[in-house]
């Protein structure tokens, strides 16, 4: 089959999968943005993610059972953190979708999925110790990357490497 009618087919098949989510969340997601390489939608009501998280794992017609990536983003100008999900169905062929959720920069929080898929574990760990981002029900949030005791969060558009770190000089 040729590159545009697999991406045709992959698009088309993301978009029946995203009318069945907004068919049952309404405006808690946001219209589709179908211009990406994948197709992803915003979930509008952070407090919701856990549920249509669920809903896209065990839907018959869905079956999202593999997060494929949990990235963060930094939204500085719009004083936001984030993340993006790359969910595939393993059962499903060309079924494919990305997720983003957005949080206050300072103070917000996004509810941990690590209770649906087991690999947003170390992934959420990820995005805390690189942009902040806390995952309120996460089962172990703590640092996976840098030490304990690190200051600061190195992937923040604004952040600032250290001089020192317990008297060892931090080239950057």
């Amino acid at each position: 089959m040729e590159e545009g009618k697999v991406f045709s087919q992959s698009l088309q098949e993301s978009a029946a999968a995203y009318s069945i989510i907004q068919e049952k969340f309404g405006a808690a997601v946001s219209a589709l943005d179908a211009n990406e390489t994948m197709p992803f939608f915003e979930v509008v009501d952070p407090s919701l993610w856990t549920e249509i998280a669920l809903f896209m794992r065990e839907h018959p017609k869905l079956k999202f059972n593999y997060l494929a990536c949990l990235t963060g983003v930094d939204y500085p100008a719009d004083e936001k953190l984030g993340i993006i999900c790359n969910f595939e169905s393993l059962g499903l062929l060309n079924h494919k979708l990305s997720v983003k959720v957005k949080c206050a920069r300072n103070g917000g929080s996004i509810p941990s999925v690590a209770c649906v898929w087991h690999t947003a574990n170390w992934h959420e760990r990820e995005a805390y110790d690189m942009f902040g981002m806390t995952f309120t029900g996460h089962p172990e949030l703590k640092r996976i990357l840098c030490p304990d005791d690190w200051e600061g969060y190195p992937l923040r558009k604004d952040y600032k490497v250290q001089e020192q770190y317990h008297g060892i000089k931090v080239p950057y």
